[in-house]
């Protein structure tokens, strides 16, 4: 019976798609390019059975230095809470991206392909009075060179908790 749960376990996490999935598709995803300016975000969490726990709004600001870039996240939720994230990020070889914020446990890294990117990172998040350290994979698609829609997923221990959807929209 153990053997069978593995089996299948390792064949439901074979089933996911990768970021070479995405390796002919258009337009090409450049952080540097997309996260350049004013941008608008708008989203939602979900628990793991797909509720809606908070909306929110998120203004940014993106700057990009050479290899070396910072974007300013400020987060308004349906409740009146608001939240500020500084991300320092910074572009490596071969469409590989690299990124820490104050409140990020384990630093950010991505890869590119297409249209597409897979960036993970652990971030700690308040929950109840208490902080959480949760897993997210966030999976970003470029529907234009002026919208994308971002995916992330958020984990615990391996368990999957909730997920993140965010429509973002560069300004002007």
């Amino acid at each position: 019976m153990k053997l069978l749960i593995v089996a299948v376990s390792l064949l439901l996490m074979s089933c996911g798609s990768t970021i070479d999935d995405y390796g002919e598709t258009t337009p090409a995803f450049e952080l540097e390019r997309f996260f350049e300016g004013e941008l608008v975000a708008y989203g939602m969490v979900q628990d793991r059975s797909g509720k809606v726990l908070r909306r929110f709004k998120v203004d940014m600001i993106g700057r990009w230095d050479g290899n070396e870039g910072v974007l300013e996240e400020d987060f308004v939720y349906d409740d009146g809470e608001t939240q500020r994230r500084i991300w320092y990020l910074e572009k490596g070889p071969g469409g590989r991206y690299g990124g820490t914020a104050a409140d990020v446990v384990r630093p950010g890294a991505g890869q590119t392909r297409g249209f597409a990117l897979n960036w993970r990172y652990t971030l700690a998040v308040p929950v109840d009075g208490r902080v959480w350290h949760l897993d997210f994979n966030d999976w970003m698609y470029l529907l234009d060179e002026d919208r994308l829609i971002n995916r992330a997923e958020m984990s615990k221990w391996g368990f999957r908790v909730g997920e993140v959807i965010l429509w973002i929209e560069r300004k002007g």
